[in-house]
């Protein structure tokens, strides 16, 4: 399995080489950026003016290099050499990436006329890659700096057979029609009015308020069932809070200064100062171990505009955020805790599969290598021990300690960051944070940090995209549109309406003066698992006509069964 993904890197980086060829083929004086494979494909960058209705053109050069069934040819270079070559190309960016190459020697590839800085491997010919895709294009800052000029990335797939290719297609074309973005507002869910408000800030509109809502009344209620206790932090901090936690020398980019006359305060990005605060609150005891403190915490951090993406890249979001604060030997326990709890609440939204990354000390951290080897050994286990297959992220911990991340898989099989699990000795050492041991002694608290279903924003953006806006009954922000056939039917909906809303279910009714056949299709549109229609004879036989939802008709039901009904599908 190894070899055939490497392989398929092979394939889609050789694809990379070929699109880069074909645009200089066709732009002579286009300036060529760098172009890896990536999970689903490949891209290159190019500082040129190119538009989506380049891309059948590209392709079709891509074809003729393809037919030419040029080698791939790995040369090595005298440095000297690759910089006068590249400097009397003009290829400013390839000089760039010179400087960073250590030695004096570097590795060049070579197909046909085209040549390339890069390190490979490749696959042994242009013939062998085809079939591929070319997809869409996009802005993308040079080397991902927002300093530096804004490139035209062009993605593309790539794969060893037309079966394979013509799935990913499909695939996509699904993706495309469940994308939150375009369903956030034909469901009424969300908005982001970029102009006068700010991009990457949330406006949640009525239907998207209740789905919130209703995720939320979930989290508190399960916190609640496991022992934890809510709080509620303050939006802006001191700066030296900031300073003494460490995340104004490692987060500051991400970070909003407010301006104050009098002292410097930070919009706060995380919530775990404000959590250890409200721990040091009091003198605590091993008998006051483990303390879950849980947040609906909303944070604000300064992402670049480059990278904003509907829900799922924002600037201000709501965590669930909690952080635990035990005794070593609470360790154990507490972490399967935390997982059987993800398992659970994955399950409460109907996702059955999901994959753990162990990420480890990265290169600027704070704290003592000791703790972080116990920290990483201790997550380990755990996942061992509840049988969770993981891969190892080298050097991708915060920067004040090792964590693990779930990432659930979707409908369409993609995987989604969701709960995290972060193991901190060092926090609690900089702030002193202690508890009185059962021999009276001062000892240093551990300190767990964790989400479940992480970021809101980005859950309700996955939520949105799994059921493609056909959420399940109790997740569905309007469950029942009742629609009056005739304007004598008009008090027997507002009746029925009623009834609904008084045994606790999210209904409306839609007795504007539009055709049956508008309001129909307006609740379809919208999702809404069941229509009920009501005319004359519905009215007079105290009766009920309905549809589920995608067209299904019910038939004639007495609205009592049809509460048993409601009663018995939220219930599973």
């Amino acid at each position: 399995m190894e070899e055939k993904t490497t392989e398929l890197e092979k394939l889609r980086h050789s694809a990379a080489h070929i699109m880069a060829q074909a645009v200089k083929q066709i732009y002579p004086d286009c300036k060529l950026g760098i172009g890896p494979a990536i999970e689903n494909g490949f891209y290159y960058d190019f500082d040129a003016p190119l538009k989506e209705e380049d891309l059948p053109l590209i392709e079709n050069k891509m074809k003729e290099i393809i037919a030419a069934d040029y080698s791939f040819r790995q040369e090595f270079w005298d440095k000297e050499k690759a910089r006068k070559y590249f400097a009397e190309k003009k290829e400013v960016y390839k000089l760039e990436l010179l400087e960073d190459i250590s030695g004096s020697e570097v590795s060049i590839y070579r197909n046909g006329d085209f040549l390339d800085l890069c390190k490979g491997p490749h696959i042994e010919s242009t013939g062998k890659v085809q079939h591929f895709k070319l997809l869409h294009l996009s802005g993308a800052y040079w080397r991902g700096n927002e300093k530096n000029k804004m490139l035209t990335r062009i993605y593309g797939t790539a794969f060893f057979t037309k079966k394979e290719l013509k799935e990913y297609l499909k695939l996509l074309e699904e993706a495309k029609k469940r994308d939150h973005r375009t369903l956030g507002r034909q469901l009424n869910l969300f908005d982001i009015y970029y102009d006068q408000a700010g991009a990457g800030l949330v406006f949640y509109l009525p239907a998207g308020a209740i789905l919130r809502r209703i995720i939320e009344d979930w989290e508190i209620n399960e916190h609640l069932a496991r022992g934890y206790e809510i709080v509620t932090t303050p939006h802006i901090m001191k700066k030296q809070l900031w300073e003494q936690s460490g995340h104004w020398e490692y987060y500051r980019e991400y970070m909003y200064k407010v301006d104050a006359k009098e002292e410097d305060f930070i919009l706060k990005p995380m919530n775990c100062p404000g959590h250890i605060l409200i721990y040091q609150s009091q003198l605590r005891s091993y008998k006051d171990l483990p303390l879950r403190i849980f947040e609906l915490g909303t944070v604000y951090r300064h992402e670049k505009s480059g990278v904003l993406h509907g829900l799922l890249r924002v600037r201000g979001f709501t965590q669930d955020d909690a952080h635990i604060f035990c005794a070593p030997q609470d360790l154990s326990g507490e972490i399967k805790g935390i997982l059987a709890f993800v398992r659970e609440a994955l399950a409460k939204f109907g996702f059955s599969e999901f994959e753990a990354e162990l990420s480890t000390r990265p290169e600027k951290f704070i704290g003592n290598i000791e703790d972080w080897d116990k920290a990483e050994d201790i997550l380990a286990q755990a996942l061992t021990e509840q049988k969770i297959a993981y891969k190892v992220n080298p050097q991708d911990g915060a920067f004040y300690g090792p964590k693990i991340d779930i990432k659930l898989k979707d409908a369409l099989g993609r995987s989604w960051q969701c709960a995290t699990i972060q193991l901190d000795y060092s926090l609690p050492k900089r702030f002193n944070l202690a508890y009185i041991d059962a021999q009276g002694q001062k000892q240093t608290v551990i300190m767990v940090h964790r989400v479940i279903l992480g970021s809101l924003e980005r859950f309700i953006a996955t939520l949105v995209e799994h059921y493609a806006g056909k959420f399940p009954l109790w997740l569905s922000p309007v469950q029942v549109t009742i629609i009056n056939v005739t304007e004598r039917a008009k008090d027997y909906a507002l009746e029925i309406n009623k009834a609904l809303i008084k045994q606790g279910f999210r209904s409306r009714v839609q007795i504007e003066s539009e055709t049956l056949q508008k309001k129909i299709r307006i609740a379809e549109l919208q999702k809404i698992p069941y229509i009920i229609i009501v005319g004359d004879k519905e009215k007079e036989a105290q009766t009920i006509s309905l549809r589920g939802r995608g067209k299904i008709n019910l038939g004639q039901v007495i609205l009592n069964d049809f509460i048993e009904r409601l009663n018995k599908e939220v219930a599973n």
